[in-house]
């Protein structure tokens, strides 16, 4: 009898789980204040979704209603459709880094807005501004200021890691206001992929390595990034994939030991025949589980990008597995 009752509640649950639809997303992370989750991904002002379970989605109101006016100064035909964005909490406040860009130039730049609260209808809830934090520009730099990941070490420094294609993954010491790079300023590159040193930096080349997250498990930093190439529906060869370091500032190793900055990388999760690719992830820990929120192509529907979020299991060695469902 307990057996089968059991039975029906495991097939009610699954049943239920397949009538949850899946939502539109694009690069996305969350996190969870006073028992609803908020996920933020790139969208018009940034686009911002909240739920009680993770599973049933309510859309809300983007971050910025119009266009932040220093970007449009500083990215040529920006129109407020803004990209990956980075959420935390330190210090009584929420921390939204975001980017801007020019698709497929390093014409970028990465701005800051904080908040006292994520409930809209808290009267604390405000947007500030804060402005530039990192820009790229063609022909100076050989990174790109895009896809920013906030990280602080043992002592409490923040780190910011960010980039894409050209000169690989970048990590850059925050002031502790978080508005702009420490003092020297010093950018280290901690993961790169091969690329044909003729191009001029106006191409992107074979390098695709983009949006890095530094997740801290036990002793270890881990840096995830995404290989190969996104946004193209059903030709989207997006996958994930991950390294460590006991530093935050690396040098990051994969499973084999080869290094992340030299072309490393242990893969994480992949495409198949019902995601064409899957990346851009974020790790968040809630209720003292890991999950690995990232987004996929879904076959089933021409190629648009959903939310997914995986559970992650640490191996024997330390090492982060996905459970697929």
């Amino acid at each position: 009898m307990k057996k089968h009752l059991l039975w029906l509640l495991l097939l009610l649950s699954y049943q239920l789980q397949a009538q949850t639809p899946l939502i539109p997303a694009h690069d996305p992370v969350m996190i969870q204040q006073n028992g609803t989750y908020y996920m933020f991904c790139t969208g018009v002002g940034i686009a911002v979704w909240s739920s009680k379970d993770r599973q049933h989605w309510q859309p809300q109101k983007p971050v910025f209603a119009a266009a932040p006016a220093w970007a449009v100064k500083a990215i040529p035909g920006f129109k407020n459709h803004i990209w990956a964005p980075d959420i935390s909490f330190a210090n009584g406040q929420y921390s939204l880094f975001y980017s801007v860009s020019a698709f497929g130039k390093n014409t970028s730049a990465i701005g800051l807005a904080t908040n006292k609260t994520l409930d809209p209808t808290s009267p604390e809830f405000k947007w500030v501004d804060h402005s530039l934090v990192v820009q790229s520009v063609p022909g100076r730099d050989m990174w790109n200021a895009i896809d920013p990941n906030l990280v602080r070490d043992a002592t409490g420094t923040p780190w910011l890691t960010f980039g894409s294609f050209w000169d690989g993954i970048k990590l850059v010491q925050l002031r502790p206001d978080l508005t702009g790079p420490a003092e020297p300023q010093q950018w280290r590159t901690i993961a790169h992929r091969p690329r044909d040193p003729k191009l001029n930096d106006s191409l992107p080349g074979d390098g695709a390595i983009e949006a890095p997250f530094i997740f801290k498990k036990g002793k270890y930093y881990y840096l995830f990034a995404s290989f190969d190439y996104c946004c193209r529906g059903p030709q989207s060869t997006y996958k994930m994939m991950v390294g460590r370091s006991e530093d935050v500032r690396g040098p990051y190793l994969d499973r084999t030991g080869a290094r992340l900055d030299q072309g490393g990388g242990t893969l994480v999760l992949e495409g198949d025949k019902n995601w064409y690719g899957v990346g851009h992830n974020a790790v968040a820990t809630f209720n003292g589980t890991d999950y690995l929120i990232f987004h996929g192509y879904d076959a089933a529907d021409k190629g648009h990008s959903k939310l997914r979020q995986e559970s992650l299991r640490w191996d024997a060695a330390g090492w982060p597995m996905v459970s697929t469902n």
